[in-house]
């Protein structure tokens, strides 16, 4: 298993669901043609390699930690400037997140938790924001001719340690339009977010799918529960989003999110589940397990995550 140091640069379209309801067709052109004529020739002029795409979403490597900084300021300039003619509530705005890490390298693809923090980061960036964490930060400073505001220490989803965040000043956030949030149902809601891969093994993609749609299943039985559909919260897989603003999109109270981990014949589960109007964690717990039935195993999980969150719901 090869490992490296590397700066990476996750980056993300802000509203870009939205922007997929309203014109699914031209939206993905317009990102499309963005991406090759804009974003992919400055990736290659400051010397980094797209790991991956990922819907809206790009991973990008860089040997420099200056250049990759220097990428990203120069990006969300260029895009500024591509969208400027564009109407305010159809532009682009694009979030970064930077981070320097070790990384797994598999094959083309990278993994590990410098990866993770990268897409953390970007998902607490302001749109047409930059943020950097504090290792990123340490090694770039004094390098390139930018103003950086402390954001003090945060807890990262899935990151051991708390994480120290910094932003890049003159990259002030974009007003992007939202649509107003839908009123919740009379009944309890809930949306179970798309589970997250975190082992860098595609086959685990299947058992977090997996488990996600078992759980939507089950609570979708429960006559007192408003529970939103596979197909809606299956839109948010893979992306860096808010509790809050899934709660808001989607018009429900309350949001279940989980991880699954997997480190030889072991598996890690981990769920959280959340009040996504008031941003309480009501209930949180992690799962380890030995794989010698993956379906048994899923039931069972599955069959603990409904029982617990069940109580608080309807009670």
């Amino acid at each position: 298993m090869e490992r490296r140091l590397a700066a990476i640069l996750a980056a993300d379209v802000v509203g870009y669901t939205r922007l997929m309801r309203a014109d699914e067709v031209g939206t993905l052109q317009r990102l499309t043609a963005l991406r090759e004529g804009v974003l992919e020739p400055l990736i290659a002029e400051h010397t980094g390699r797209v790991v991956k795409l990922m819907g809206d979403g790009l991973l990008v490597e860089f040997a420099s930690l200056v250049d990759a900084v220097g990428c990203a300021v120069a990006w969300q300039t260029a895009v500024d400037e591509h969208e400027a003619e564009r109407p305010e509530d159809n532009r682009f705005f694009f979030r970064i997140g930077i981070n320097l890490g070790d990384v797994i390298v598999e094959g083309e693809d990278i993994h590990g938790d410098g990866v993770n923090i990268a897409a953390r980061l970007e998902g607490l960036a302001e749109p047409g924001g930059i943020c950097l964490s504090g290792d990123a930060y340490r090694q770039v400073r004094g390098k390139i001719e930018v103003d950086f505001v402390d954001l003090g220490e945060r807890d990262l989803k899935n990151v051991a340690e708390p994480v120290r965040i910094y932003r890049i000043a003159g990259h002030e956030a974009k007003a992007v339009p939202t649509k107003a949030p839908l009123a919740l149902p009379d009944k309890p809601s809930i949306a179970v977010l798309p589970f997250d891969n975190m082992s860098g093994d595609p086959e685990q993609e299947y058992f977090a799918d997996g488990i996600t749609e078992d759980i939507i299943t089950g609570l979708s039985k429960l006559p007192d529960l408003f529970v939103i559909a596979r197909n809606s919260t299956f839109t948010y897989k893979g992306q860096s989003v808010a509790v809050s603003q899934v709660a808001r999109d989607l018009g429900v109270r309350y949001v279940l999110e989980g991880s699954v981990r997997k480190a030889g014949n072991r598996l890690r589960i981990t769920a959280q589940f959340i009040d996504g109007v008031a941003g309480d964690h009501l209930w949180a717990e992690k799962f380890d397990r030995d794989i010698d039935d993956i379906f048994e195993l899923q039931d069972e999980i599955t069959l603990n995550i409904i029982s617990s969150i069940r109580i608080p719901i309807l009670t």
